[in-house]
């Protein structure tokens, strides 16, 4: 999302011992997109990554376990997040994406890409308005909303969802992002100094919001 900005992109590279990580991207959600994957070469260079994609409108990967178990990183673009959970079960890459992850396969990814891996959230995978999603793969636990404070009525949908009965989870603005480790929240990190994340339950009175801490990964 921000291809002069690569912080958030620096931060993921980090975790990966490798001097020269294999990471692929699934750009499933935007319906693999030619642009979109040309974006994730630029993002991930040759020279410091052994990039690759994983087509699923086109396939091209035979056995999508051992292509999936063998890399470091998998990074998931954005799109709908509807059809991307549809197609991957379609493919068995739900069941798969889950075993790389128990293997210490570092998951990644934005917007769709990040949604995917709760058990929830609310999406606009339907078209206008934003609509409670209850069948994510789950890796994660509670839901989630991407871009909350960025697009309109996000906020508003996501609290009311919440309040509403969909499980407690997180949200993030543009910008910021959540690292997990196993299935427990590790660190919140920002490529932005203004984004931030929060937690987001529900309460007797309807659902209530708290920040949570963050680190900017750049220089004020």
């Amino acid at each position: 999302m921000e291809p002069e900005n690569p912080l958030l992109e620096a931060y993921v590279r980090a975790l990966c011992p490798s001097p020269r990580p294999r990471i692929a991207f699934l750009g499933t959600a935007s319906g693999d997109r030619p642009e979109l994957l040309a974006a994730f070469h630029r993002a991930f260079p040759a020279d410091v990554y052994e990039a690759s994609v994983i087509t699923l409108f086109r396939r091209e990967i035979a056995d999508l376990r051992g292509f999936v178990r063998g890399q470091d990183i998998v990074y998931v673009g954005g799109g709908n997040t509807l059809n991307l959970l549809a197609i991957w079960r379609a493919h068995g890459l739900a069941t798969i994406l889950r075993e790389a992850w128990e293997a210490g396969v570092i998951l990644a990814g934005v917007s769709a890409g990040a949604l995917c891996w709760f058990e929830g959230g609310v999406t606009d995978s339907w078209g206008p308005p934003l609509a409670p999603l209850r069948d994510g793969l789950g890796l994660l636990g509670g839901t989630f909303c991407p871009h909350y404070r960025n697009e309109p009525g996000r906020v508003e949908a996501f609290t009311h969802a919440i309040a509403q009965g969909l499980p407690g989870g997180y949200a993030a603005d543009d910008g910021a992002a959540l690292h997990f480790q196993g299935g427990a929240l590790h660190a919140v990190v920002t490529s932005r100094p203004e984004a931030r994340a929060f937690r987001v339950d529900g309460g007797a009175e309807g659902a209530v919001s708290r920040e949570l801490p963050t680190h900017f990964l750049g220089s004020r």
